[in-house]
């Protein structure tokens, strides 16, 4: 019996050890890979942002075969992509209620699903799946639009997502040689 309360006690301890030191290590060690950016918004009444980590593209194929096509994406790497808005706003044409989300998308190669979702998991995708699988709930989503995509003639080496404001608002997402623009209405 006594042997079995001090095994209980290092595995409690190893769990304990990993949890509070384990983790934090990792994620500051990926934050180094692929740092974290904040990009805000405030002009005409809006207060908007957008937190991400932004990968390197490295060399690497990034839609298509790191980022697979018609599949859920966590959005940029570490934790889920947030973004904020301080007041009711419209996206394209479906309202976005005041508050913070966590921002998903699903790229395809004519065409990106963007996804805004009530809940913000810690991690964004499981740890088993070696990242391919999301911790997305589909039933919290809050607004769901389609947006094209378009090819660029220069790559963008690392991920961006910024506002870009001309005639019309957008949150514009572009990485490698590919671009997508969300409109933003008021």
């Amino acid at each position: 019996m006594k042997k079995i309360k001090w095994v209980l006690l290092i595995l409690i301890a190893l769990v304990a050890l990993v949890i509070f030191v384990g983790m934090p290590y990792m994620k500051e060690q990926t934050k180094k890979n692929s740092p974290e950016i904040t990009n805000s918004y405030t002009k005409n009444g809006m207060d908007l942002s957008i937190n991400y980590s932004g990968p390197f593209k490295k060399d690497r194929i990034i839609f298509g075969e790191l980022v697979p096509y018609d599949a859920v994406w966590r959005t940029g790497a570490n934790e889920p992509t947030t973004f904020s808005t301080a007041k009711d706003i419209k996206i394209i044409d479906k309202t976005l209620a005041a508050g913070t989300y966590s921002f998903w998308t699903q790229p395809g190669k004519d065409s990106w699903k963007v996804i805004f979702n009530n809940e913000i998991p810690d991690w964004g995708v499981t740890i088993l799946s070696g990242g391919k699988e999301t911790t997305r709930n589909p039933e919290t989503d809050v607004v769901v639009v389609q947006v094209p995509s378009e090819q660029t003639t220069t790559v963008q080496e690392q991920l961006s997502i910024t506002f870009e404001d001309s005639e019309q608002l957008y949150l514009v997402l572009s990485w490698d040689r590919t671009k997508i623009k969300v409109p933003i209405n008021e």
